[in-house]
């Protein structure tokens, strides 16, 4: 499986001439959605979902196919039968990937906030995308993508949510507010502490995993 990382949350799987599209949000670049007909959104926050551009990219392929949790739904009903709601324990078949939902609930920024649902993903038992959560999937998966930086959340959490996971290899995501001497700080713990293989992949570059 080949997956591309692009601006912060956003990354594409692609096999066997089959894409996946995971959280483009609002910072992600329009090179992430070529030749994507299937979405998987974690949660409502902008910088996971982009309204706007999923509505032009339906308009530019009537096939476009969004996953997402009732509530974001709910916010993309002007998209009609494109959206397929997915519940956390949904197991289902995105163009031809196995698809497991799990978790429920972003992670808390300050006094309850910000209290809203936030599913994570299992693509093919494979790779996992947590969304804004440190959600541990009850069976191991060989590739995370950690979180490394926001609002709700610390270097301690992160490296803690890394080690519970105990996948064979890491790589950070929700990484955009992050400098580049952050950026370095960050992975210099990962490497140390996480207690696995890590690396950051460079925007739009892909790996196989």
């Amino acid at each position: 499986m080949r997956l591309t990382k692009y601006t912060h949350a956003c990354v594409r799987l692609e096999r066997d001439a089959r894409t996946l599209l995971i959280d483009p949000g609002t910072f992600s670049e329009a090179a992430a959605y070529e030749g994507v007909s299937h979405v998987l959104v974690t949660h409502e926050h902008a910088d996971h979902i982009d309204a706007d551009q999923l509505a032009t990219a339906l308009a530019a392929n009537g096939d476009l196919k969004v996953y997402t949790s009732a509530a974001v739904a709910a916010q993309l009903s002007h998209l009609g039968d494109a959206v397929v709601t997915v519940g956390v324990g949904d197991q289902v078949s995105v163009n031809g990937f196995s698809v497991e939902a799990v978790g429920g609930n972003h992670a808390e920024i300050y006094e309850g906030l910000p209290g809203c649902a936030n599913i994570g993903f299992v693509i093919d038992g494979e790779v996992y995308h947590p969304g804004d959560a440190l959600f541990v999937p009850e069976r191991p998966v060989p590739t995370l993508l950690v979180p490394t930086c926001a609002p709700w959340l610390k270097l301690a959490e992160a490296l803690d949510f890394v080690r519970a996971v105990k996948p064979r290899r890491a790589f950070s995501i929700h990484d955009a507010m992050l400098s580049t001497i952050g950026q370095g700080n960050i992975d210099n713990w990962m490497a140390m502490k996480g207690q696995t293989e890590y690396a950051r992949i460079p925007i739009g570059s892909s790996v196989e995993v």
